[in-house]
């Protein structure tokens, strides 16, 4: 069976945030960080929870813990979100 977080899938960045959140995640440290261009300011950063805001602007971005080695399923879920 798989797990929900891994086979779901997600419209949204707020979904995803979200599911982070109820998993207990959210300030957890992944495994690897991800260096992630922010989408809003296009700064820099390093992601090294599974939900990381940009230092800049405060843009909020999550990522399941399944799909945390591959930056392409970070999602944004908005400012301050």
């Amino acid at each position: 069976m798989s797990h929900e977080g891994c086979s779901g899938s997600f419209e949204n960045g707020q979904m995803v945030v979200n599911k982070v959140r109820q998993m207990g995640f959210d300030q957890h440290y992944m495994p690897v960080a991800l260096e992630i261009v922010c989408e809003n300011c296009q700064t820099s950063f390093e992601m090294d929870c599974y939900e990381t805001h940009c230092p800049k602007c405060d843009m909020v971005y999550a990522v399941t813990p399944c799909h945390a080695f591959d930056a392409s399923h970070v999602k944004s879920a908005g400012i301050g979100y």
